[in-house]
């Protein structure tokens, strides 16, 4: 704690002594990150020929294993510019108790590794973060860097302005839903309800929403904020379909977060409650075969008020709350058809208007889920570049001797020529949660901030978007031409970086 900001200088050229350098790739896939590998590797070169480059196998799981491969410049060359993590793998190992940083120290004495690279979103640079901390407080001499990575884009702070992976898959998913408004404005008879990645924050959703303007777009942390009810919900997207079939637009867009379900208070005290009541009676529970008979016994204990609600909900979203939860004792949120659900509700609601002389539209819907289509995708120029910048620097910070570090590159709104490079002090990005009847550092999400800029545009747009058809279609992205189409940055970051 207190280490300082560093930036990288020009200076003089030194004799580095050869340094043997691995590195992991830690948790969901981005795009990018094999150009992290190719800035590391060309500035471990650059630095000393015989500096050498690990790469552990799997994620943090081949540190604790040793299963790791050199990574040479024929290896590095074959996955310059190219998407996913299949060079070396990923995976999700927390590495988080004493014993498994005792192993990483001793497999990588073995190996007479002296630095680790983790490439990870939050969780992963904090497990970063408590490595470093090991390794100084038992003075065993491996240096840890982290670099961000995660397409959620909750990965972000005041000095990590984006993290990368982002702008890809948000100009993936924009193509897809340029592709799908199209669509919709040509046959004009269905509504498309679009579920896109963002457990915890909404990030990618408000991206895709300024990029291609959708008739609706559902913002979790809005939702929470209003302390919206599913109901609520349920009634300002069926007002929509009516206001526009009222204009002969029986058509529309809607966009909806990944994680929106555990956003809307009821459904989260819900889902908390079926955690502890699948927790409690899990051998019970398990012994029940049918469908129906495992909803009534979790119905019967549910308290009033949760019970109205799960009572509510389609058979078909009751059975995927109860699937298994993640070896936190959570609900795969991403497992819930969160866009079918809101489906079978607004026709619901549509039916009971109807009933009532209160609507005499037509509502047909398709269903979404836009998610791994972006995560290993060829990276943007944007991200080649960022990533390419992220492990050069990352390289320069282990041989300045920093440990406990954050790969940083920002000026980003600018061209890459004006980019400043440097790092950030792992324990600057961490705040303290209660965890587990204790208080821990962790590296805490970025949520959408509903009083920045990039909210605001929204806010300013979507009552329109909502009215017209105002559909913008993106296209693929772009790798050649006019720097401010083959180069643009994603409209976060320009209008962040504008307010």
């Amino acid at each position: 704690y207190g280490t300082p900001i560093v930036t990288l200088e020009p200076g003089e050229r030194k004799s580095a002594r050869p340094r043997k350098v691995g590195m992991i790739f830690s948790g969901g896939q981005a795009p990018g990150g094999h150009n992290v590998a190719a800035g590391l590797f060309d500035a471990l070169q650059a630095l000393n020929p015989d500096n050498r480059l690990y790469g552990f196998l799997g994620g943090p799981s081949g540190l604790l294993d040793s299963a790791y491969k050199v990574l040479d410049s024929a290896l590095v060359d074959a996955h310059r510019n190219t998407g996913g993590f299949d060079m070396i793998g990923s995976g999700r190992t927390k590495l988080e108790s004493p014993e498994q940083f005792a192993k990483v120290a001793e497999n990588c004495k073995r190996l007479e590794v002296d630095a680790i690279v983790v490439i990870g979103g939050d969780d992963s640079n904090t497990n970063a973060c408590m490595l470093a901390e090991y390794f100084l407080q038992n003075d065993i001499g491996i240096q840890v860097v982290g670099c961000p990575k995660t397409i959620d884009g909750d990965l972000k702070n005041q000095q990590i302005q984006v993290s990368f992976g982002f702008d890809t898959a948000t100009k993936v998913y924009s193509e897809l839903i340029g592709n799908i408004q199209r669509d919709a404005n040509s046959a004009r008879k269905y509504w498309h309800f679009i579920k896109l990645m963002g457990r915890s924050a909404s990030h990618i959703a408000l991206e895709c929403a300024l990029q291609t303007h959708p008739n609706l777009a559902l913002i979790s942390e809005e939702v929470e904020g209003m302390e919206s009810t599913l109901d609520d919900i349920v009634g300002q997207i069926a007002s929509a379909v009516r206001e526009r079939s009222e204009k002969g637009f029986n058509f529309g867009v809607a966009l909806i977060p990944e994680g929106l379900i555990e956003f809307i208070p009821e459904m989260k005290a819900l889902i908390a409650e079926l955690n502890d009541l699948l927790a409690a009676n899990d051998r019970e529970f398990s012994a029940i075969a049918e469908s129906e008979r495992r909803i009534a016994f979790l119905s019967e204990r549910l308290g009033s008020a949760t019970a109205h609600v799960f009572d509510s909900l389609p058979a078909e979203i009751k059975l995927q709350l109860m699937m298994d939860r993640d070896p936190h004792g959570n609900v795969q949120v991403s497992r819930i058809e969160t866009e079918k659900l809101l489906i079978v509700m607004v026709e619901r609601k549509l039916e009971e208007w109807r009933d009532k002389g209160e609507f005499n539209g037509k509502f047909s819907a398709q269903s979404h889920f836009f998610g791994y289509e972006g995560r290993c995708a060829a990276p943007s120029n944007f991200d080649a570049d960022y990533c390419y910048s992220l492990g050069y620097t990352a390289a320069c910070l282990i041989a300045a001797g920093k440990t406990g570090y954050i790969s940083s590159v920002r000026g980003l709104e600018k061209s890459a020529d004006e980019w400043q490079a440097g790092g950030i002090p792992l324990t600057m990005t961490m705040n303290l949660e209660r965890r587990k009847g204790r208080d821990v550092p962790v590296i805490r999400k970025a949520l959408v901030d509903l009083a920045s800029a990039p909210f605001a545009t929204f806010v300013a747009h979507r009552e329109l978007w909502r009215r017209e058809t105002r559909f913008v279609y993106p296209g693929p992205i772009q790798y050649f031409g006019p720097a401010e189409v083959a180069d643009r940055t994603t409209l976060t970051l320009q209008i962040e970086q504008q307010g």
